[in-house]
């Protein structure tokens, strides 16, 4: 199993990493990839990276983050990029929640910049969006020519019809500890209607932890609820679930290929 989107470079992890690399041995996840936001988490993604075989970075500019970055860390971003164990640009998109968040125009330069930067190293993106499905769509559209080297959509939690279109694109979806959450029925529908084939795993902790460890830290270990709950959806077995949500995920992040377990 892969947690495809994981947060363990932050400081609430730092004291108790070996403790996150023994459960994820002994629950079945085989592969963390950290997700970097902004330079210096991505530095602090690419030094696990490096450090720990099972382990990839993944590094980008994050649309709430643009305001801050220089012309010099626009450079190192890209140099990380030739590096074996960064394996997409992410989390990158479109961030409209919040009002004093960075001005539109901003976000949606920099997420232009950064599919074309993951063009030029055909790399996969990793999308976030928040409240702005329909610029995201039409950015898409606006660069389908760069969108050579395919993605997944993180967190995800639009409809179906948008699905449809992301998938046009030739993106998959990511599903994390939402999809456990008692009031997301409209959400585990859509996971029904998703084929299999177009979804991976993920966790996003140290946030959005599932049933049954809501109001904890969450871990790259629990991924393995959001496994179950999917199987359940899907009326599979849990294995069904690991085979074809890791199968998908390599099949994304071209990089990885075959390496030895925690």
């Amino acid at each position: 199993m892969i947690d495809t989107h994981c947060h363990i470079q932050e400081d609430c992890y730092k004291d108790h990493l070996d403790q996150i690399l023994s459960d994820c041995k002994k629950f079945g996840i085989e592969k963390l990839f950290c997700v970097g936001y902004n330079p210096k988490m991505n530095d602090r993604c690419i030094a696990l990276a490096k450090n720990l075989s099972n382990v990839y970075a993944i590094v980008g500019i994050h649309p709430s983050e643009v305001r801050d970055v220089s012309d010099d860390d626009w450079a190192v971003l890209e140099r990380s990029l030739s590096d074996p164990k960064v394996i997409a640009i992410g989390e990158i998109g479109l961030d409209y929640h919040y009002d004093d968040g960075p001005a539109k125009e901003m976000q949606i330069a920099a997420f232009e910049r950064q599919i074309k930067l993951a063009h030029k190293y055909n790399l996969p993106i990793v999308i976030h969006v928040r409240d702005a499905t329909g610029d995201l769509i039409d950015v898409l559209g606006r660069n389908r020519e760069y969108l050579t080297s395919g993605g997944l959509v993180h967190c995800y939690g639009g409809s179906f019809e948008s699905y449809k279109i992301f998938r046009s694109f030739g993106l998959k979806v990511a599903f994390g500890g939402a999809l456990t959450f008692k009031n997301a029925t409209n959400l585990r529908a859509v996971a029904a209607a998703i084929p299999l084939e177009d979804i991976v795993l993920e966790t996003d902790c140290p946030y959005l932890s599932p049933e049954p460890v809501r109001g904890t830290t969450n871990t790259p270990a629990n991924v393995r609820y959001v496994a179950m709950k999917l199987a359940e959806i899907k009326g599979v077995a849990l294995k069904v679930i690991d085979t074809q949500t890791t199968a998908n995920a390599l099949e994304i992040f071209r990089r990885v290929g075959c390496q030895t377990k925690i």
